[in-house]
């Protein structure tokens, strides 16, 4: 069985049912939504209510404060550990920057569209492309 890292957005409606089919398939998956160091994972707002409303200098800032130095650890300790990353769409910049890492280190990488998306050429750089549930599972 497969420790696989789900990489997707806090907004992916589709997010909590791959986590729980996965786990129900026998694999091994880490939830940044609900982060083995406890708590409902990491929201910039934890830092800072107004952080939707930073400035660029106010968000390196906030990149050095203790949540998020906390949550990159346990999001950093967890792409290591994991042998493979689950790319649902439709995400954001982090996710993307999660299957890159992955890829890069050679851990292999599954995209899963759930509904048709604008067409990406570069998904090509990863193992592979599915658009079913039923497929991904299949697939690990």
């Amino acid at each position: 069985m497969s420790k696989i890292y789900v990489a997707s957005s806090w907004r992916n409606p589709y997010y909590p049912e791959v986590v729980t089919r996965l786990r129900e398939a026998g694999h091994q998956v880490y939830d940044f939504r609900n982060p083995p160091h406890g708590g409902a994972g990491f929201h910039w707002t934890d830092v800072d209510e107004n952080a939707p409303n930073w400035t660029f200098e106010q968000y390196v800032e906030g990149l050095s404060h203790p949540l998020a130095e906390k949550q990159f650890k346990a999001d950093l300790d967890a792409l290591e550990w994991a042998d493979t990353c689950v790319l649902i769409l439709p995400c954001g910049r982090s996710a993307h920057t999660e299957a890159g890492w992955m890829a890069g280190k050679g851990k292999r990488v599954i995209v899963y569209i759930p509904e048709m998306v604008e067409p990406e050429l570069m998904y090509k750089l990863f193992d592979k492309v599915v658009g079913s549930l039923e497929e991904l599972v299949k697939s690990l």
